[in-house]
């Protein structure tokens, strides 16, 4: 009996029945043996190993694909679970999942592990990879797989088993002696995971993340394909952990947050300041696009909240404020939409007054658990650059393409060139009807080709009313971060009465864009501390000079030069201690990052001029007083004011 296989270049061939993937692999090249980590039977990853019985579709993983680098890291984790039971005996293993870039294991074990033991367990598990021995797959009675791993001691696999359901097939996979619960699939042999793993960190957890139950131990792991992408991965890490906006938020002393109030900046002269600049920027490109900024109300009716949908889909995260008085209750708004459509709502609408742009600086308020809070890239209160655009359905496409010109020449100026779209289709949980659905999602997707975006499709992620494009933008380090959104939604203003009298002069409910291009301002400023670490361009500086005196003797000077240049509207500040000047350039440049030290002594007094050192450089610049104040105040514009200014 034979099976008939086809590749994914269309090619299809027969085999007898029985026959395995890496059999397949053998008889194709030694070489393609060697890689071939598994396979995808019509899109279902399955065992090197595993006999295929049916005509398939095939594919074969190597560690090339993501699936194949995901069974390398599922695979480290087993070998991690055997290493630490060998070195560790009494210790029992719960679960391993893969995680981004990388993996863990829970353990529980009475003794704390510690980072001093990683380098005995690195060993053992290397000792366990060149033993190569090859992952089995047996299949289990239910009631004998909780027997075995009962006696044994593993008292959470046998809860494990005893909570699957009945038609679960129990499967255990063996590699030599010792073996895991696991559903597989897995490498060929512990041989394939290879050494370019690193354990990183070990941490808290409880089982099934129920506070009520026993404590585990997490050790958390990273692996790769090759040595080169290890290496790689731990560059960026340490470049993030230079870059973590929080670090640099003290020393810079940008922002703080504390206990009581929790998720929640607090920010100081310098971090508002550049709060300031970004969004005194934003203020302005968006009204080269002709948006009306408006400002709505923080607190709303329920009744609004339901009327919308975002009740009923958001009210856990929502902060609530009952008034007994006068029985009411209102939502702090968690975003500004329904706001929005409250301010079209206003005054009767013609089809001659779309599309209509709005755009506010909203302030929100969501819930988010206080373990879950992050810096400013996850907070509770957060400014959005928020705007609805209300259109027709034949405006859509000239909308999203003005909408994606704005985006693409904002995230240039702040330093973003690589940027990523992602189309995200229907949810399961959403309002409207199909075909609403359907129209906004064909529309949108026209649109995005229009603009010329090139799209990735992330199927059921789109809002609860309508779909969307998300805009991932790349950072200097690799990292990629979901910054802005376009959102086409025909349900939020039918919902909430928002009209226009048609061309027809009937009644039409306007089609809605949501969208913003930095998101929140909260969470793009980290992204953009981390983007640059600290080091910002001169528009964006809070402190963009800073005088520092040789002697005691030019601190005369040193302040009027300060005072001339903030009056051509430079931020400057002086450094005037009785230091030596090449302690205070190290401390300005190191510590505080100022893009420009203006150094003055004795003969640039006497000489009305300054000695200009750029941030990273060691050169030194001498240029006369007015000289050096005209050419920073034409570098000090924002990329947008110099633009004018070039057309001008």
């Amino acid at each position: 009996m034979t099976v008939t296989l086809t590749f994914p270049d269309g090619a299809a061939r027969d085999y007898d029945s029985g026959t395995t993937a890496m059999e397949i692999a053998k008889s194709i090249s030694k070489g393609l043996a060697k890689k071939v980590l598994a396979a995808k039977l019509d899109g279902v990853l399955v065992d090197a190993s595993l006999p295929i019985e049916a005509n398939a579709k095939i594919e074969l993983v190597t560690a090339e694909d993501p699936e194949g680098l995901e069974l390398i890291r599922h695979d480290a984790a087993h070998v991690l679970a055997e290493a630490v039971q060998e070195l560790f005996p009494g210790t029992q293993v719960t679960i391993g999942p893969v995680i981004e870039n990388g993996f863990y294991y829970d353990f529980f074990r009475e003794e704390p592990f510690s980072e001093d033991d990683f380098a005995a367990i690195e060993k053992k598990m290397a000792f366990i990879i060149n033993r190569n021995d090859k992952f089995e797959r047996l299949v289990m009675d239910r009631n004998e797989a909780i027997k075995m791993f009962t006696d044994m001691g593993e008292t959470f696999k046998a809860e494990l088993i005893q909570d699957l359901p009945e038609s679960e097939t129990i499967t255990v996979y063996k590699q030599g002696k010792w073996f895991d619960l696991c559903r597989g699939p897995h490498l060929p042999s512990t041989g394939k995971v290879g050494k370019a793993f690193k354990l990183m960190k070990v941490a808290g957890a409880y089982w099934r993340g129920d506070a009520k139950n026993p404590q585990l131990q997490r050790i958390y792991g990273t692996a790769w394909a090759t040595q080169e992408d290890l290496d790689a991965h731990l560059h960026q890490l340490a470049e993030a952990e230079k870059r973590d906006h929080r670090r640099l938020g003290r020393e810079l002393d940008l922002f703080h947050f504390q206990e009581e109030a929790q998720g929640q900046a607090f920010w100081h002269a310098h971090g508002w300041q550049l709060y300031r600049l970004l969004q005194e920027y934003m203020r302005r490109r968006q009204a080269e696009y002709g948006y009306q900024e408006i400002k709505t109300p923080m607190l709303m009716d329920r009744k609004f909240w339901e009327a919308s949908g975002h009740w009923e889909k958001y009210r856990e995260n929502m902060f609530v404020a009952e008034i007994a008085e006068e029985d009411k209750v209102l939502s702090l708004k968690p975003m500004n939409c329904p706001c929005h459509i409250q301010v079209f709502n206003h005054g009767q609408k013609s089809y001659r007054d779309l599309p209509l742009r709005m755009a506010e600086f909203g302030s929100c308020h969501r819930y988010e658990p206080s373990g879950a809070l992050h810096g400013l890239m996850r907070v509770r209160a957060f400014t959005q650059d928020d705007g609805h655009i209300f259109c027709t359905l034949e405006q859509v496409t000239d909308e999203v393409k003005l909408f994606t010109e704005l985006l693409k020449s904002v995230y240039a100026d702040l330093g973003f060139n690589d940027v990523k779209v992602m189309f995200s289709t229907r949810p399961d949980m959403r309002v409207g009807s199909d075909e609403y659905w359907d129209m906004a999602e064909d529309a949108l997707e026209e649109a995005a080709k229009q603009s010329g975006l090139e799209i990735v499709l992330n199927a059921g992620d789109g809002a609860f009313y309508g779909p969307k494009l998300d805009f991932v933008l790349k950072d200097a380090i690799g990292r990629e971060w979901q910054a802005g959104t376009i959102q086409l939604d025909p349900n939020l203003p039918e919902r909430l009465g928002a009209s226009y009298i048609g061309s027809d002069d009937a009644k039409h409910a306007p089609l809605m864009l949501h969208r913003a291009v930095l998101g929140s301002f909260e969470r793009f400023l980290g992204i953009l501390i981390e983007n640059y670490a600290g080091r910002f361009p001169l528009w964006l500086a809070p402190v963009q000079v800073v005088i520092a005196t040789i002697t005691g003797g030019a601190d005369e000077y040193a302040e009027q030069v300060a005072a001339k240049m903030r009056a051509a509207g430079l931020r400057v500040e002086t450094d005037l201690r009785n230091e030596k000047i090449n302690y205070k350039i190290r401390e300005l440049s190191a510590d505080r990052k100022i893009p420009v030290i203006a150094v003055v002594g004795m003969k640039e007094a006497e000489e009305g001029k300054l000695a200009l050192r750029r941030l990273g450089s060691r050169d030194q610049t001498i240029l006369d007083l007015n000289e050096a104040i005209q050419a920073l105040s034409e570098e000090s514009l924002a990329p947008d004011l110099r633009r004018l200014k070039a057309d001008n």
